[in-house]
């Protein structure tokens, strides 16, 4: 990855503020106290993400975001501490098809809906996982909301 710490990769045709969601995703970063890790970001139409659903969740249709975390398997101190496992925390990717739907449908603007699933996605990245149980599921939603209040302040956006 170089010098750059996020990368992100447009395959679409809408026109993303890559410099917009390069500083979102510092910004959670620095708030999870992931400071020093490195992030990929894909945005990608339905049929990419269809694909990608299909191919490692075995769920044959679009979704909006989805997260391939680096670290799986690693306990969390000794990824943290090692020389030998790099700050990669994974990758997320997001849909803006998918993405500009539910935004439309929440009356809210694809930025906005594009924080919601940033933040959802880069919270996988890091072990919170909503479908494990009731309290997983709030302690994400929680999170989700801090973060949003970062990203969006005023906004009071719910969560994903």
């Amino acid at each position: 990855m170089g010098q750059e710490k996020i990368q992100i990769n447009n395959q679409q045709k809408k026109k993303i503020l890559t410099a917009t969601l390069r500083q979102k995703a510092k910004l959670i970063l620095n708030a999870l106290d992931y400071k020093q890790h490195e992030l990929s970001i894909l945005i990608c139409d339905d049929h990419y993400i269809r694909e990608l659903n299909r191919n490692y969740r075995g769920v044959d249709k679009a979704t909006n975001v989805l997260s391939f975390p680096m670290q799986e398997g690693i306990p969390d101190k000794e990824a943290e501490d090692s020389e030998s496992y790099p700050k990669l925390l994974g990758d997320v990717v997001i849909s803006t098809d998918t993405a500009q739907k539910e935004a439309d449908e929440a009356g809210i603007t694809l930025n906005e809906r594009i924080s919601q699933l940033l933040v959802h996605g880069i919270l996988h990245l890091i072990g919170y996982d909503h479908e494990k149980s009731e309290k997983d599921k709030k302690d994400m939603d929680d999170k989700s909301l801090e973060l949003l209040e970062i990203l969006e302040p005023g906004k009071e956006l719910d969560v994903f």
